[in-house]
């Protein structure tokens, strides 16, 4: 559970950002959020990363608790500027899925803000989709937006807990529950007619190949083979020391469903970092 205490907001620009802030007084461990959830996809991993790290959660401009855009935006610079009004970084910062890909766009963008990378369900935020499964998803989900069917999109959505190899059924509820419930509460604060105010960082796969610093992918085994496929590549190509992992028994939600694995590596990771 999010302590209250543990939420800020952040005057930005444009409208109050919210963020998560616990933790110590050590490294800080910056914990980014998929589209369309916020950052209590991350509750049941904060706990034990707090023990030696400053753990900051936030939830991206038009997500969760945070303020909807209302002029061109990039979630990269929204970041950077939440860092450096903590006056905190370089940070590791460990993305699912968006939030992977705001993690390499800061990267980018922002390299003096970054430590190292850990990515899970995506590489960068110019994704490929070729997987007929991944294709139909889209269209799916795309579908029930322009038919104004928000139950519907979010029952698509959601289908992304158990990807392509299980049926909802085979995950736990309580994961799926909390899903659907950020899906819901993300989706419900725009509307039809709401431009896109988010502005692509561009040439993301070209560039990075230049990204100096340590990256981990930490895939979920049953994800879809887009995703993993995604994340791997981004390994291959950074010229910073990479590896991959999978974790069994877990799809796109791999920090959810199996939390003590997915802290497990990531703790073993960051504990082998350079000072």
């Amino acid at each position: 559970m999010t302590g209250a205490s543990q939420v800020r907001t952040f005057p930005s620009g444009d409208g109050p950002l919210a963020y998560r802030d616990t933790g110590g007084a050590g490294p800080p461990l910056v914990l980014l959020h998929g589209g369309f959830t916020d950052h209590r996809m991350w509750d049941d991993v904060v706990p034990l990363l707090a023990v030696g790290h400053r753990v900051i959660a936030p939830d991206a401009r038009g997500h969760g608790v945070s303020g909807n855009a209302s002029r061109p935006f990039r979630f990269a610079d929204d970041l950077a500027a939440l860092l450096r009004h903590l006056d905190v970084g370089p940070a590791v910062l460990v993305g699912m899925s968006m939030g992977a890909a705001v993690a390499v766009d800061t990267a980018l963008e922002h390299p003096g803000l970054v430590r190292a990378l850990a990515v899970s369900g995506a590489g960068t935020s110019e994704p490929e989709y070729r997987d007929p499964w991944t294709r139909d998803f889209g269209a799916r989900r795309q579908a029930a937006l322009e038919a104004g069917d928000v139950e519907g999109w979010v029952d698509v959505s959601v289908s992304a807990v158990a990807g392509p190899h299980r049926t909802l059924d085979e995950v736990d509820p309580d994961v799926v529950r909390r899903v659907r419930d950020m899906l819901r509460g993300t989706i419900t604060k725009h509307t039809p007619d709401e431009p896109d105010w988010s502005v692509p960082v561009t040439d993301t796969w070209a560039r990075a190949a230049g990204i100096t610093v340590p990256v981990l992918a930490v895939n979920g085994a049953l994800d879809a083979p887009d995703l993993i496929a995604m994340a791997d590549r981004l390994v291959d190509i950074v010229a910073g020391e990479s590896r991959t992992t999978a974790i069994e028994g877990a799809a796109h939600y791999a920090n959810m469903e199996r939390a003590d694995t997915f802290t497990k590596i990531l703790l073993e990771w960051l504990g082998g970092l350079p000072t």
